[in-house]
């Protein structure tokens, strides 16, 4: 018979948090193939530009994985072009019947253009969150640093 304390100290099965690196990360490698799979559908320059802005998340997912708290705002960004603007821009495209589109448009609203532009947009994007994190982690050696000179060299005030 198993006693009533028995049953308390049991684990419970915890729930992930969905916004960790790890897990970004797992959700980046799965957009990876998406566009590998698709990539006869979409323009070449699509392909190439889609996959650099996946390169970029990349790196910020590993200056992110290496802090004991990452940044909530480069989380967030990650997040948002890891599960919304990078595959909505992209399955937006793939669902369009190119010869009827591009029969009705102009050329300033071309799909191929119009991808393009939206996949600079991401790059730009994401690359200002890389040079953010970069900054975050100079930012937190500079403030160690000055904590290690402050702690153990002498002071003006010493005697």
């Amino acid at each position: 018979m198993t006693s009533w304390f028995r049953r308390a100290r049991s684990p419970e099965p915890t729930e992930r948090d969905p916004d960790t690196p790890e897990v970004l990360a797992a959700d980046l490698v799965e957009l990876i193939r998406m566009i590998n799979r698709n990539a006869g559908r979409l323009p070449v320059g699509a392909v190439v530009a889609a996959r650099g802005v996946t390169d970029v998340v990349r790196e910020i997912l590993d200056c992110l994985s290496d802090d004991d708290v990452p940044d909530i705002q480069a989380i967030l960004s990650v997040r948002g072009i890891v599960r919304d603007y990078l595959p909505t821009t992209l399955r937006g495209f793939l669902a369009l019947d190119l010869a009827t589109a591009e029969a009705s448009l102009s050329t300033s609203h071309d799909p191929r253009a119009q991808i393009r532009e939206q996949l600079d947009n991401l790059w730009s994007a994401a690359t200002d969150v890389l040079v953010a994190t970069r900054a975050r982690d100079a930012d937190k050696l500079v403030t160690q640093g000055n904590f290690l000179r402050t702690k153990f060299t002498r002071s003006d005030l010493d005697l």
